[in-house]
């Protein structure tokens, strides 16, 4: 079976945008703040629209709503997929720009999905000697 070329892909002329292969571009990418920081790292996405195989006549297309970030480590290692209740996300209206990172509206301290790091840096790293400033 051979692959299809970007070429080859149907075209959508009444949406505006580009085409964007969600595990080329997408999975696995850093995500950044308006500030430049890290917010997270996309693990997963959540579409609306997705209707089983025998409906796809029927179907319209999937809608992409939301990235999804986690503690997916040992799923990855161990194999599965963890569950949804432990990944959080950003809605993919917040995105403004797909490249070699993805740019976000907000600031990383906004989102909910670095409270791992902001705990783990209020509570352990401050601790350490020399843990409160930046390195010189």
């Amino acid at each position: 079976m051979m692959a299809r070329k970007h070429e080859d892909l149907p075209v959508d002329r009444s949406a505006n945008g580009r085409v964007v292969d969600a595990q080329l571009h997408l999975l696995d990418r850093q995500m950044l703040d308006t500030e430049g920081e890290p917010v997270m790292v996309v693990d997963d996405l959540e579409l609306d629209g997705v209707k089983p195989d025998h409906d796809r006549a029927l179907a319209g297309r999937p809608v992409l709503t939301r990235l999804l970030s986690g503690p997916t480590l040992w799923t990855r290692i161990f194999g599965g997929r963890p569950p949804r209740s432990r990944l959080d996300g950003i809605d993919w209206r917040e995105v403004t720009d797909v490249g070699v990172v993805i740019s976000v509206t907000g600031r990383a301290e906004d989102y909910d999905l670095t409270w791992r790091e902001r705990w783990l840096r209020n509570r352990v790293i401050t601790r350490i000697p020399g843990g409160r400033h930046a390195p010189e």
